[in-house]
C-alpha cells in the first residue's frame, strides 16, 4: 500500500546548479525506482537558515510530493544522512494531497461564523 509524503531537504549553499540538478534527480530516480510516483517536486531557492547548520547560514530548499510505498522512505533518508551535500531533511506522511482535499469539499458547506 502506498502512502502520500512530503520531504523538504535543504542542500549545501555553495553548490552549483548543475549539482543541486542532479541532486533532485537522484532523489525522484530513488522513489521511482522503488515504485513510487514523484507528484511534484518544488526548487524553493537559496534562503537564510534560522540557525547556522554546519557553519552554513544559507540553505537551498527543496521539496518533494509523492506516492510511495514505505519501504522507498529508509533508503532515500540514509543516502541524504550520508550526503555532504543534504544539510537537513524531513519526511512526513501526508493524508492526502492538496488538490485531493480541496476537491471533496461540498460547495453547499457554508462558511464558519454564518
Amino acid at each position: 500500500m502506498s502512502n502520500f509524503y512530503e520531504t523538504m531537504y535543504i542542500l549545501r549553499p555553495d553548490i552549483s546548479d548543475e549539482a543541486v540538478d542532479n541532486t533532485i534527480g537522484k532523489y525522484q530516480g530513488m522513489i521511482q525506482e522503488k515504485g513510487g510516483e514523484v507528484l511534484e517536486t518544488q526548487h524553493r531557492g537559496k534562503r537564510r537558515l534560522s540557525y547556522e547548520i554546519n557553519r552554513y547560514r544559507e540553505g537551498i530548499y527543496i521539496q518533494m510530493n509523492y506516492q510511495a510505498p514505505g519501504e522507498t522512505i529508509f533508503p532515500m533518508e540514509r543516502d541524504m544522512r550520508l550526503s555532504e551535500d543534504v544539510i537537513r531533511y524531513l519526511t512526513l506522511v501526508v493524508d492526502e494531497p492538496q488538490e485531493a482535499a480541496e476537491a471533496e469539499v461540498p460547495s453547499s458547506a457554508a462558511p464558519l461564523g454564518s
